[in-house]
């Protein structure tokens, strides 16, 4: 049965609430769901990587790699350069309704022939197509980015936890947007200052960014639809189609990055 219901709750001091058509929800007495970690500190079991001119599985030069209990993103042994291998590191299993928290930072590593937007430039994916069915020379997963930036300039305002979609819509302050990237209201921060992210998302209704535990944007309604990835299979691509549930998948995109204490709890 559908009916209107209300999400409401405090973070951060913020009350945050989005009216949407949903399923039922579960009864106040259901157990309340478990925080599980994404990542074992030991190895990349239960992540799939995905890499612009490369099979899905594929890790291309140990770019995504365990170091001192992260995981890093690593260019080390990139010996002919950069060649727009934009790539996504999948966690194993689909979400829908889930907050997921990591932490993060960037390193001193650029690629000089990368793009000049991806210079201090990084971000998790979600709602994205499963990993297998992106095909080799496709660019981006269609997905929703929680993007990650740094400053690039001292002084210039450049804030984290902004929304990028590949193959997506979503709707801000009530309407479609049509902007690629909506920016968030947070700070600026160092490269090399640990940054803690949180993401919520309550399937295709209302999705919540946070960044260091304040609330920085909200927008609902994520769907199929846009521009900018290419070279996708046409029928994981039907515009309009709501983003109910996806994959969740760390990007790579020229520039190094660390990610640690990554855990999701499904809502």
């Amino acid at each position: 049965m559908l009916k209107k219901v209300f999400i409401g709750f405090l973070m951060g001091g913020t009350l945050i609430s989005c009216s949407s058509d949903k399923k039922e929800i579960q009864g106040a007495d259901e157990p309340k769901a478990e925080w599980i970690d994404m990542f074992n500190g030991k190895n990349l079991d239960n992540w799939i990587p995905k890499i612009y001119h490369h099979e899905t599985g594929e890790n291309y030069q140990n770019t995504f790699r365990v170091t001192d209990g992260t995981i890093a993103v690593n260019y080390d042994d990139y010996n002919e350069g950069f060649n727009d291998r934009y790539g996504h590191l999948f966690y194993e299993k689909p979400f829908s309704a889930f907050h997921m928290t990591w932490e993060y930072r960037f390193t001193d590593q650029w690629l000089e022939d990368a793009a000049s937007y991806t210079y201090r430039n990084s971000g998790v994916m979600f709602h994205s197509q499963a990993p297998e069915t992106i095909l080799k020379e496709q660019d981006w997963p269609i997905s929703v980015e929680w993007q990650m930036l740094a400053e690039e300039e001292e002084g210039v305002a450049r804030p984290t936890g902004n929304m990028c979609s590949p193959g997506t819509d979503v709707f801000f302050e009530g309407e479609k947007d049509p902007r690629h990237c909506i920016n968030s209201t947070s700070p600026t921060f160092k490269w090399d200052e640990w940054v803690k992210a949180d993401l919520i998302v309550y399937g295709d209704s209302l999705v919540i960014h946070l960044v260091n535990g304040d609330t920085v944007l909200q927008y609902t309604k994520p769907q199929v639809g846009g521009g900018v990835a290419a070279n996708f299979d046409p029928k994981y691509k039907v515009d309009g189609t709501p983003l109910t549930e996806g994959y969740i998948g760390l990007q790579s995109e020229g520039q190094g990055v660390i990610f640690k204490n990554l855990k999701i709890k499904e809502l």
